[in-house]
């Protein structure tokens, strides 16, 4: 089914976003995944093509754009290229950006954001823990105000995208004793702070390309000027987020499972068995008439959520659907994909593979698919009858 979400100008900007993965990704993939990051100078020359800036304010070098579907053409052709790539340029332009646009000072603003459009601060967020998961309520990372105003940081963050070279974190932290509600501040942890630390660079089953690690905090001082937002409002702004970066995963997910479906078709018209064309054979034809009717109809929705967000229409239960389908879809399809191949699409020179490998993390990232439903269950009037502690149990961002 034709698609009609995107306008010419839209159809523009594609064009310049797949000349670029062409040009300064593909030739560099390999090393990419080996080395597990995406080089520095690779987000420099993005920053440079206008890329990383999309919803940033024209006075700090952005495009002040008021329009996610530009947003969602970057994810999709970025996932073409691997799925990782569209996660990690995904947490800078689509999950750390409204923190920083929209509860940042003006002086905030002045120090930060230039260098997070021009790519010279690669940016991070930090919500999940080691013990905590996706229950905000167990957050035990902390900071203490000092007399002077400054803050005393404590505590860790793991399964951090871009951690391991983020100029700059986004960090959720405790700053009081009292629920979660008003008890979580978010924090700006800046490269070089004494006291500020990385981990290794955690082994992942898939997503090679996207540096992930622990982040650690001892007695990490923040000026006062640190703060992002209002104290104790941290809770809130998370939420009020989470939508977004709910719909920036599913863009990325069905991008992703269209792209290894594309390139199945492909492959089973070419590959023989029998005597035959692989794709001739009624299983084939039944299994493939089923997929691409599923990333058909998914994509249909993940566009109705686009349109409502550009309205400011989507609600959290509808990204959480999103979110949940997406991911469900995705690796439904792309197991079908690798069955297709055969042995051949349990090899890694064969993109099918890896593309298994990057997919399985999406049930778990972003909130867990069990939340998700949960979420939505609770929509249709079917809570917990116990005494609730819904305030306390919040999705933690994108962990991977």
């Amino acid at each position: 089914m034709k698609r009609d979400i995107y306008t010419d100008d839209h159809d523009m900007f594609r064009e310049a976003v797949a000349a670029f993965v062409a040009r300064e990704i593909m030739p560099r993939d390999e090393e990419i995944r080996e080395t597990r990051q995406i080089p520095k100078e690779i987000w420099l020359k993005a920053g440079e093509a206008g890329f990383l800036g999309i919803g940033i304010p024209e006075d700090y070098g952005g495009a002040g754009l008021d329009d996610f579907r530009f947003n969602a053409v970057l994810q999709e052709e970025l996932a073409k290229a691997g799925m990782a790539y569209g996660s990690s340029v995904g947490i800078h332009t689509d999950v750390v950006a409204p923190y920083l646009v929209e509860l940042s000072t003006p002086a905030q603003k002045e120090r930060w954001l230039p260098g997070f459009v021009s790519g010279e601060l690669r940016t991070a967020i930090g919500m999940t823990e080691p013990g905590a998961g996706s229950d905000l309520a167990a957050l035990r990372t902390n900071a203490v105000q000092q007399d002077d105003g400054s803050w005393i940081l404590n505590g860790s963050k793991t399964f951090i995208t871009n951690g391991y070279y983020a100029e700059l974190v986004v960090v959720a932290a405790r700053t009081s004793d009292g629920p979660s509600r008003s008890a979580i501040s978010m924090f700006v942890v800046e490269d070089g702070m004494p006291g500020f630390s990385r981990g290794r660079k955690l082994d992942k089953v898939g997503q090679h390309e996207a540096d992930t690690a622990e982040l650690f905090f001892e007695n990490v001082r923040l000026p006062a000027e640190n703060l992002l937002g209002d104290e104790g409002r941290g809770f809130p702004y998370m939420m009020e987020r989470l939508a977004q970066e709910r719909l920036s995963a599913a863009v990325v997910n069905i991008g992703h499972a269209a792209i290894a479906l594309e390139r199945t078709l492909e492959y089973v018209k070419e590959r023989h068995a029998f005597g035959r064309p692989v794709g001739t054979f009624q299983n084939s034809r039944f299994k493939l008439a089923t997929m691409v009717t599923e990333v058909e109809v998914t994509q249909a929705y993940v566009d109705q959520c686009l349109r409502a967000h550009n309205a400011g229409e989507l609600t959290a239960v509808d990204a959480a659907k999103a979110k949940y389908w997406t991911a469900e879809v995705q690796n439904r399809v792309i197991d079908d994909c690798v069955q297709l191949y055969g042995g051949y699409g349990y090899m890694n020179e064969y993109e099918v593979a890896r593309a298994w490998a990057d997919a399985r993390v999406t049930r778990i990232w972003a909130g867990s698919n069990e939340i998700m439903q949960e979420l939505i269950g609770r929509d249709l009037g079917l809570g917990d009858p116990r005494p609730s502690k819904a305030e306390a149990r919040p999705v933690a961002a994108n962990p991977a």
